[in-house]
């Protein structure tokens, strides 16, 4: 019979990049090794916990709550260097037994990271003494302080520190733990550790340092620990286990390798039996709403609730009394009162109330609010409470979408609020709820597949480009996986096949991928506790100092605390920067949430699809989809951003909804009764609403009850399906549809239900991107200032880039940033945009506000000079001025940028003369008279400016793009016809992995060298809408890299790489952009007037094409006086090269727009 074994120290892949080991392989190798138990014990963390205590539990295994803490020598305030034999730290396993231990392991963790930070998050013997209730010890492995004193040879220290530890735990809670992977170490200490043991009467226990599951995983093991580390595979003195005994092993194997102290393998069964502990079941752990002047919560709700209904529905009321409404007040009344009611039996009236009160704040403080999102927005309560701005009744959305009474979960409302202001809403709730009972929520990043990829391909050292071309065989889709493209992709599993090095590549990626690779902070999610977070869970603090829970944000809701998003959106920043533009200069104040939804000029921009700017419609593919589909109201808006998804689009459900718009005959129902419920997406199932709907009118299903329809359909759990099925079909048979009739319907239902979208959610974006494209509808000047600010702000200068084009096809001027007249944000100057000077680099807010105050105090700047005698060159330095002058800032004031530049350090000294001078009058009683600025030398009075191509370089220095010209914008007609794309129009989905041929100018150009010594470069590539990295690997560098200069016009072909954030062009050809005007040209097109047209103009026009005699045929366009026109060759001259000085000329002798060329 095989002896009882439980593994008591086994590491996660939340021991970051060191255990090679999901939660769930773990606790699948205890099931299939019919373990009772086993334990999760990662290096300083309980990432894993909730997780792990599901799946455990699932598979019918004990989960024991553990953690590999580390211990400081001393005090874990102590963080002094120590010499190279120094111990930072020990290693201590902790096992929780109950809910007192799980408490106090919490504070322990807590503290390692918030006090005792040192290398590793450290906890002392001081803290454990004190909180080591409910908790076992163990000594943990060579790095355990016992085992280290026995390593030193120092057994008196050894012996000192058992008994240490033995005192702070309780009676026969700490163990001599011991370990065997066959390391001369462990040879030579276990024997010491067994006498200490039983020299101090300590028992024993068996463990095996788990990092990985099988054997055969230490490679994919050690690969983590290189990219842990950033060292390769062959680098001789790096971090690595030597040897592969870290995996799972059966209890037949530990009893073997422990066969001398079977004790120590008993004891892991009797210490598996004491720990008892478990989450506790779902309760929730609601922080308290303290009513106003002792008010019961109930009364208080409703008061609140009421008085918001009254108001909301007070600007109905002439559409209800005159009879324009389409719902009657009795119809939100009842619905009120029903939720109202549903809302008390739940007793979710406080989390009602935390949201309105934080709304309402933001609201006072001026801080802009987002219209609502996600199924919230089908709660009229809601919408009483200003929570939303959609009516759920006038848009058919439903409560029961948002919150089921038959399965009763906590409500989850996201709040937007203005991205430049989120911060000081965190601070609110922190004040409000209290310092120790707020925090935000971790996330984990995890390893794609082509990170894996890309990863293991370094640590391997297999050469970069060949990296790069396996990686992007991986399809581009969040959850591509490699397994998946193995099957998928032919070519990727025919390289597999013919090379070993890539097979043991793509074998050991396809181990890691998935894993997590890194914490960090949850983009807007935050916890709310009654008391301490740390009563709760543990808190992890990063290098950076930011504090957040140790749990990701599905499982501090599976603790049944409260979890919120609070969003920073930057579109609300630019609508509230819009709205004060406009303020300023019309007086005029918008209510940005009381829009007619009716608006002509409004949908004229979303047929146009000029949608740059607006939330959620920006995609070249949704700017597609708008002008086929030409939406002419609100409803349209909520259709297309429902319709607009992977699924509905590859399903064909899309088109098949553009085909029915157009052609009404097309729209037919399977019954009467669907015609009100599909009526408006013209008989498709669009909205998961409209499933419930069918369910409750069709088939007697309560809405509580369709919701679950609802979700089973998403989850496709087939034997729920069948019963749901059956249900659905007797309650349409009690309506007398019969049962032939409602299974087709049905299956109609499940096929939709697969791309159903949430309405509620669709409607409040798309009453988001209404607003927006009002404003720019009405008002585009100032939305694309309020725009430019937005993306300055953010260091996004390919998208300034974008929205400068686009102001500049409206016919809006961008004026230079000056230093008499620019903000901090752009600004609206006259009908023009004035750069604002949040778009120069090296100048912050705080200096910008110092010079506008010196601005302010000089009644404005008539010299440099004047800025120096006013500014505190502390806040304003050096640098930011270079970028100021190379901006074109100063050129206002009559001074060119090369005689600012030179007379630089004058302007810098003089600044500390008047420093000097104003310091001497403080200290004197007599004022020591004005400093005047100094003379300017006749050489730089007669300096020229810098050339064209020095200034486009500065100002691209300094903005990241170009303001006085662009180099491009000569070309720009030529461009558009030679290239496939402007690097604006490249979309990740429709374009990827696709050849694309583009031109712009070269910018940051990085020569660098593989480790075979290969040259390859990578770049910017700017043009005149926007700029994307270019990489040019050894092959297409050693054709091409002649070409590559900094500054170069460049004609490229390349594929398109669109990896979210990452988008990229990997080079295969490049060649001077006048070059490519000539080689890429397929016919010259020369349009001749006929009427008038002399002999000699057509000598002379052929004497020019004599001259540029060349590869490509031209042909002549004759136009007639009634626009007739004949395309003839000539016999004399049919092929020309086409360069810009044969172009010039024709132009010269036929006139501008005679000539052009088809590429």
């Amino acid at each position: 019979m095989e002896p009882t074994f439980v593994h008591l120290h086994n590491h996660s892949e939340y021991s970051i990049l060191d255990g090679c080991l999901k939660v769930k392989d773990l606790v699948g190798a205890a099931y299939e090794q019919n373990m009772p138990a086993v334990a999760l014990t990662d290096h300083g963390n309980i990432f894993g916990a909730v997780q792990f205590f599901k799946q455990a539990k699932d598979r019918g295994v004990k989960p024991i709550l553990g953690c590999e803490v580390y211990v400081a020598p001393e005090s874990r305030f102590d963080k002094r260097p120590g010499g190279a034999d120094d111990v930072h730290h020990y290693h201590l396993i902790l096992l929780v037994k109950d809910e007192t231990g799980y408490r106090n392991i919490c504070q322990l963790i807590t503290q390692s990271y918030l006090e005792g930070f040192y290398y590793r998050p450290r906890i002392d013997k001081e803290l454990l003494a004190s909180h080591a209730g409910g908790l076992i010890g163990l000594s943990a492995c060579l790095k355990g302080e016992v085992a280290v004193w026995l390593g030193r040879g120092l057994p008196e220290k050894a012996e000192e520190a058992a008994r240490e530890y033995a005192a702070m735990f309780g009676p026969g809670d700490f163990f001599i733990e011991l370990m065997d992977h066959g390391l001369d170490e462990q040879k030579a200490v276990n024997p010491q550790l067994v006498a200490v043991a039983r020299k101090l009467d300590l028992p024993l226990v068996a463990t095996n340092d788990i990092h990985f599951a099988r054997r055969e995983d230490a490679e994919s093991q050690d690969v983590l620990v290189c990219i842990q580390t950033n060292r390769k595979i062959s680098d001789p003195d790096r971090l690595k286990f030597s040897t592969d005994q870290f995996y799972f092993k059966s209890a037949a194997e530990m009893a073997e390798l422990f066969r001398d102290t079977p004790d120590a393998v008993e004891n892991t069964g009797k210490i598996a039996a004491r720990c008892t502990f478990d989450f506790p079941t779902k309760s929730y752990n609601l922080p308290t709403f303290a009513p106003p002047d002792g008010k019961d919560i109930r009364e208080y709700f409703e008061e609140v609730a009421w008085e918001g209904f009254r108001a909301r529905m007070s600007s109905r009321l002439p559409d209800v009394e005159g009879g324009g409404a389409s719902h009657t007040m009795g119809e939100y009344e009842d619905r009120m009162k029903r939720e109202i009611k549903l809302i008390e039996t739940m007793g979710f009236e406080g989390y009602f109330l935390i949201v309105w009160d934080l709304l309402k704040t933001a609201r006072a403080k001026g801080i802009p609010v987002g219209p609502g999102r996600g199924s919230a927005a089908g709660s009229l309560l809601a919408y009483a409470l200003e929570i939303t701005e959609i009516d759920p009744i006038e848009y058919d959305l439903l409560f029961e979408r948002f919150l089921n009474p038959e399965r009763i979960s906590l409500p989850d409302i996201d709040m937007d609020f203005c991205g430049r202001r989120r911060q000081e809403m965190i601070e609110y709730v922190t004040r409000k709820y209290g310092q120790d009972n707020v925090c935000q929520i971790i996330t984990f990043g995890t390893m794609a597949a082509r990170g894996a990829i890309r990863d293991v391909g370094r640590v391997l050292e297999v050469p970069l480009p060949e990296v790069d071309r396996i990686a992007k065989m991986i399809p581009f889709a969040v959850d591509a996986t490699i397994a998946e493209a193995l099957k998928s992709v032919p070519e990727l599993r025919a390289l597999r096949d013919r090379n070993s090095k890539i097979a043991q590549l793509l074998a050991i990626a396809q181990k890691i991928e998935g894993q997590v690779r890194h914490p960090s902070i949850h983009a807007a999610g935050i916890v709310i506790t009654p008391k301490p977070l740390v009563e709760f869970l543990p808190l992890y603090q990063s290098v950076k100092g930011e504090v957040t829970t140790q749990f990701p944000m599905g499982d501090v809701e599976a603790l049944g605390l409260l979890k919120m998003d609070l969003l920073g959106l930057r579109n609300l920043t630019v609508i509230d920067d819009a709205i004060e533009l406009i303020r300023k200069e019309t007086s005029l104040v918008i209510d940005i949430n009381r829009l007619p939804l009716d608006d002509a000029l409004t949908f004229d921009v979303f047929k146009a699809g000029n949608t740059d700017g607006v939330f959620q419609f920006e995609s070249p593919g949704m700017k597609d989809l708008l002008r086929r589909f030409r939406p002419e109201e609100f409803r349209d808006l909520i259709a297309l951003n429902a319709l607009y998804r992977p699924g509905p689009l590859k399903s064909g459900m899309t088109d098949e909804s553009i085909h029915r718009r157009n052609h009404p005959e097309r729209i037919a129902y399977e019954l009467a009764e669907l015609e009100p419920i599909l009526k408006e997406t013209r008989g498709i199932i669009i909205y998961q609403e409209q499933v419930m709907r069918i369910a409750t009118d069709l088939a007697g299903f309560t809405l509580a009850g369709a919701d679950l329809l609802r979700k089973a359909m998403g989850k496709k759990d087939r034997e729920t399906m069948k019963a749901q099925k059956q249900k659905f079909v007797q309650g349409a048979k009690k309506k007398g549809i019969p049962s032939a009739k409602a299974d087709k319907i049905f299956e109609q239902i499940k096929e939709f239900a697969e791309y159903g979208f949430n309405k509620s959610h669709s409607a409040a974006y798309a009453f988001l991107a209404y607003q927006t494209a009002y404003l720019k509808a009405h008002y585009p000047v100032h939305f694309l200032a309020a725009l430019l600010t937005s993306e300055a702000e953010r260091g996004a200068t390919p998208q300034v880039v974008k929205y400068i084009g686009e102001c500049h096809e409206m016919g809006i001027q961008t004026l230079p940033p000056d230093i008499n007249k620019s903000e901090f944000r752009f600004t609206v100057e006259g009908g023009d945009i004035r750069f604002g000077l949040a778009a120069v680099k090296g100048i912050g807010q705080a200096a910008v506000e110092e010079l506008v105050a010196a601005r302010k105090r000089a009644g404005g700047f008539r010299s440099p000079f004047d800025l120096f005698r006013e500014h505190d060159t502390k806040v304003l330095n050096r640098k930011a001025v270079e970028s100021l002058i190379k901006a074109g800032t100063f050129d206002s004031l009559g001074w060119k940028r090369s005689q600012c530049y030179h007379m630089l350090d004058r302007m810098i000294e003089f600044g500390h003369e008047v420093q000097r001078a104003q310091a001497a009058r403080q200290k004197s009683l007599f004022g020591s008279g004005g400093v005047e600025p100094p003379e300017i030398p006749h050489e730089v009075r007669d300096m020229r400016e810098w050339d064209e191509s020095h200034v486009l370089s500065y100002e691209m220095d300094a903005l990241g793009l170009y303001i006085t010209g662009h180099p491009l914008a000569q070309h720009k007609d030529r461009v558009r016809k030679l290239v496939s794309h402007l690097i604006e129009e490249l979309d990740p989905e429709r374009d990827f992995d696709k050849d694309v041929r583009l031109a712009g100018i070269i910018g940051s150009l990085k020569p660098l060298k593989t480790k075979k010594d290969e040259r390859m470069a990578t770049f910017v590539l700017e043009d005149l809408t926007g700029k994307i990295e270019v990489v040019s690997f050894p092959e297409s560098f050693a054709k091409s890299g002649t070409y590559l200069r900094e500054g170069q016009l460049v004609w490229i072909k390349g594929k398109f790489m669109g990896e979210e954030d990452n988008r990229r062009i990997s080079l295969t050809q490049a060649m001077p952009l006048v070059e490519a005007f000539e080689k890429q040209a397929k016919r010259v097109v020369v349009r001749i007037f006929l009427p008038g047209l002399e002999e000699a103009t057509l000598a002379e026009l052929k004497t020019i094409l004599d001259g540029y005699e060349g590869k490509c045929p031209v042909v002549f366009e004759l136009e007639t006086p009634h626009s007739y026109r004949v395309v003839a060759q000539s016999a004399e001259v049919q092929k020309v090269t086409p360069s810009e000085d044969l172009i010039k000329k024709i132009e010269a002798l036929l006139g501008e727009k005679s000539v052009s060329v088809d590429y």
